[in-house]
């Protein structure tokens, strides 16, 4: 099937339901749906982000900015994964504890909208087979996922975002900064707030592609193969050693192996946009 019957039939599909809630973070994958979804319903799709601690303020910056981008209503809603001791725990199924919270919070933001139908920007890619504990949660809330449903793979989400217009069609994948912390370490609000103001620093100096993880006061710096040698540079070496220790980090190193999507977790376990929030927050574009 082309790309054009499996957008038409996307919408044809929103256009069926009385209103749409899209969980949006912004990201390639969420931003198709709520522009497919803006196509297909107007007034009655609108865009929710919810907002926690594992989502940097860069990131909810940027999904308003889309949200006007598109010219679907944007709505904001909170809640908290550091209530639930299962989260904080952060076992091999984090994504799951995560996944369920932030979209029970968008069911909870539909009924009060009058709306019956969640989406989110689950694409064909995403059921790979891997270790994908948010998905579970996906199937047992019943979430409509219409780039999954029609076959929509990340290239041709990347392709449709592009036909759109859209600002984020080479937006990188993102994750929440909890996936920062290694399996079996606690997630907590000074980890969180830490590694966001780490990440804050290597997009300032230029690079787009990259992960500061935390391993319990000790950053271990991923950069993308073809930046490393810029962070290999002494003054970089120097720069990040005093930056991120006064941000808060014991020790400061730079991975030689580079950036690697799930490097301290399960292996496969989701590190991409749709499995955040989409939900979710963060890798961030050059200049995201």
């Amino acid at each position: 099937m082309s790309l054009d019957a499996k957008l038409a039939a996307a919408r044809d599909d929103l256009a069926d339901r009385d209103g749409v809630l899209v969980a949006f973070s912004g990201g390639v994958d969420s931003s198709v749906v709520a522009a497919l979804a803006h196509d297909a319903l107007g007034d009655d799709a609108v865009a929710c982000t919810a907002k926690s601690e594992t989502l940097p303020e860069a990131e909810l910056s940027e999904a308003k900015r889309v949200a006007d981008e598109i010219g679907i209503r944007h709505e904001i809603v909170e809640f908290s994964e550091l209530e639930d001791p299962q989260f904080v725990a952060n076992d091999g199924d984090r994504c799951y504890h995560c996944r369920t919270m932030r979209l029970g919070r968008m069911y909870e933001a539909a009924e009060e909208l009058g709306i019956g139908t969640v989406c989110d920007g689950t694409n064909a890619d995403d059921t790979d087979g891997g270790h994908r504990p948010g998905l579970q949660a996906v199937d047992e809330l019943d979430v409509t996922s219409p780039l999954l449903a029609h076959g929509l793979t990340k290239a041709e989400v990347r392709e449709a975002a592009d036909r759109y217009g859209l600002s984020v069609a080479d937006k990188p994948s993102m994750a929440c900064l909890s996936s920062r912390i290694p399996t079996g370490l606690e997630v907590t609000e000074d980890k969180l707030t830490r590694i966001e103001r780490a990440e804050a620093l290597l997009r300032e100096w230029g690079f787009s592609q990259f992960r500061v993880r935390d391993h319990d006061g000790l950053a271990r710096i991923e950069v993308g193969a073809d930046e490393l040698h810029v962070a290999l540079d002494p003054d970089f070496a120097a720069a990040a050693r005093e930056r991120l220790t006064e941000i808060g980090f014991d020790h400061v190193t730079l991975d030689l192996d580079g950036y690697q999507t799930g490097s301290v977790s399960p292996e496969s376990e989701d590190e991409s946009e749709s499995a955040v929030d989409d939900v979710l927050a963060a890798d961030y574009p050059t200049g995201e």
